[in-house]
């Protein structure tokens, strides 16, 4: 199945809508009011919702939702390439490409569907995009929402090609906040990162934790599976788990690079951070036939039960 609510709880809910661009959204809601919101533009999840209703993805209020352009916030997926270090544009072209819902995928191993709504998402190269990228491939996206509200996307990309191709990737996960400098990452603690604000000079982590009082832009490298990230304010913790994606993106926009993103709004970087799962600094290289997996799995969660 394409898409399925599986025979759990028939309370579980997938629809699919139309946005205001008559754009296909695919719903997905399970019984406890935890609710998500997959875009077949760019196959970016927009929205996921705790069982309270909370929203915790960030989206701008001057956020464009016209395509081509991308929308900002949610969940955008880079791919082929992650930021501007190659010769696409900046991210790569997944996340403005139209995708489709994949009615008969192939089965996915390891991949634990009890209790969960999920759908399958496709991407296939189009002629333009073989003119600048001339690999044929399959991007298949799993986005699923599991009874506790636990959000997870698995990633699977195969070379269709009769000759191998490399790319990078990220899920660039913007998480809202209640206040940035409030907020602190644990998991990175001594890690190498690379800073794009000097050239990708790279840098050993000092903290034992990463905050905010400054523009950040880095790519922390060998990372553990498990990331934490902290609001005190909110007294919750996003508890980010992965697999396949070795590196971690750490962004926040700041002040003074806020007021020159159009899409932004200048006091918004207070309410928002991104921290990726992603694939950056040894691009994958998949021979003809092979196929890779990467796997992000978000839970928000009291930080009086973090330890």
């Amino acid at each position: 199945m394409g898409h399925s609510a599986t025979a759990w709880d028939q309370n579980s809910v997938l629809e699919v809508v139309k946005d205001w661009n008559g754009i296909d959204q695919v719903v997905l809601r399970v019984p406890r009011g935890a609710s998500a919101r997959v875009s077949l533009h760019g196959g970016q999840v927009v929205s996921w919702k705790n069982e309270r209703g909370e929203e915790l993805l960030f989206t701008s209020s001057k956020a464009m939702f016209k395509p081509p352009k991308a929308m900002r916030g949610g969940i955008p997926i880079c791919f082929p390439q992650f930021g501007n270090c190659g010769s696409l544009e900046q991210h790569g072209f997944a996340r403005n490409k139209m995708w489709s819902i994949d009615y008969d995928p192939p089965p996915l191993r390891n991949d634990d569907d009890k209790e969960k709504v999920s759908v399958d998402l496709l991407l296939k190269p189009s002629e333009d995009d073989l003119k600048c990228w001339p690999h044929c491939y399959e991007f298949r996206l799993r986005v699923s929402l599991a009874t506790n509200g636990v959000l997870t996307m698995i990633s699977r990309v195969r070379n269709i090609n009769g000759k191998p191709f490399s790319f990078s990737f990220a899920y660039h996960t913007y998480l809202s906040v209640s206040d940035i400098s409030e907020v602190r990452i644990e998991g990175l603690e001594t890690l190498d990162y690379l800073d794009n604000l000097c050239q990708r000079k790279r840098f050993t982590e000092q903290g034992d934790a990463v905050t905010f009082e400054s523009e950040v832009d880095r790519i922390y490298l060998g990372s553990p599976n498990v990331i934490a990230v902290l609001d005190h304010e909110k007294k919750r913790t996003f508890l980010i788990k992965k697999k396949g994606l070795p590196d971690v993106v750490v962004w926040n926009p700041w002040e003074k690079k806020s007021k020159s993103i159009t899409d932004l709004g200048d006091e918004e970087y207070k309410q928002m951070v991104c921290v990726d799962g992603a694939v950056v600094e040894r691009p994958i290289t998949l021979k003809p036939g092979e196929e890779w997996t990467g796997r992000l799995d978000i839970s928000a969660i009291p930080s009086t039960h973090f330890i």
